[in-house]
C-alpha cells in the first residue's frame, strides 16, 4: 500500500484489507509512505491511498499518470470512497491470483 503522510483514506484501506487478508493468511502487506511527485512516479503511486498487487494497481484505468493526489474509488452504485469497498478488494485479488491486469470495480 503506498499512501501520503497523514493520508486520512490509509487507515480506511488498512481496516478493509485486515478482513480480506484474514482469508490469506500468507499474504504479505507492506505500507509505504510516499513524499514527492518523483517517489510516487518510480513506486506507480495513482493516488493515496494505491494499493498494488504484485506491481500492479488494479483499480488504475488504463494510462493513468502517477499522482501524489488524494485518490477517488467508486464503489459498485457509483459513490465516491477514499478506499475500495471489501467486496471489488476481493475482487482484484481474485483477478492477481488468476494473472489477469487491469481494473477492479
Amino acid at each position: 500500500m503506498l499512501a501520503v503522510p497523514d493520508c486520512p483514506n490509509g487507515p480506511v484501506l488498512l481496516e478493509r484489507l485486515g478482513l480480506l487478508l484474514a482469508d490469506y493468511p500468507d499474504a504479505r502487506l507492506t505500507c509505504r509512505v510516499v513524499r514527492d511527485e518523483a517517489e510516487a512516479v518510480r513506486a506507480g503511486m495513482h493516488g493515496s491511498p494505491t494499493l498494488l498487487g504484485n506491481g500492479i494497481d488494479p483499480f488504475a484505468g488504463p494510462g493513468s499518470p502517477a499522482s501524489l493526489s488524494c485518490r477517488v474509488y467508486r464503489d459498485g452504485s457509483g459513490r465516491s470512497q477514499g478506499a475500495p469497498s471489501v467486496a471489488a478488494l476481493r475482487q482484484a485479488v481474485r483477478l492477481a491470483g488468476a494473472g489477469v491486469q487491469g481494473a477492479a470495480t
